[in-house]
């Protein structure tokens, strides 16, 4: 494991308390459904950093609020920290500027889509 990447990602609730998953519509994991987010730049926080993203992926602006939790994942290019935060839309709807897809989901559908390695287990921490 040679390389090693830190990235947020929002956990986006509704008023309906349904979850935005998103597909991944570049990369090696094109396809895959995430928590969307990215990474974090040199002078920035992790709220920073998501609020940044969201808008650049999404054209939303969001609220950060508390820390879900933090994963480690080794995939087999490199090692992921992903900082996962609990967040609500402030103005705006999901756009998609960089993703094939998006869905709101349910606590009960959380299993409908197919989650990236990293993003099942936040889906775990979601559920428990």
């Amino acid at each position: 494991m040679n390389k090693s990447i830190e990235v947020v990602a929002a956990i986006i609730v509704d008023e309906e308390g349904r979850i935005l998953a998103t597909k991944r519509g570049y990369g090696d994991m094109k396809g895959g459904w995430e928590f969307p987010g990215g990474k974090i730049e040199a002078h920035e926080t992790a709220q920073q950093a998501l609020k940044r993203e969201i808008d650049e992926e999404l054209d939303m602006t969001i609220e950060v609020g508390e820390k879900l939790c933090t994963v480690e994942w080794d995939y087999t290019k490199f090692h992921l920290t992903m900082h996962c935060y609990w967040c609500h839309i402030v103005k705006g709807h999901p756009t998609l500027l960089e993703h094939e897809a998006a869905r709101w989901l349910d606590q009960g559908n959380l299993w409908s889509v197919d989650w990236l390695p990293a993003d099942i287990e936040v889906v775990k921490h979601i559920i428990t």
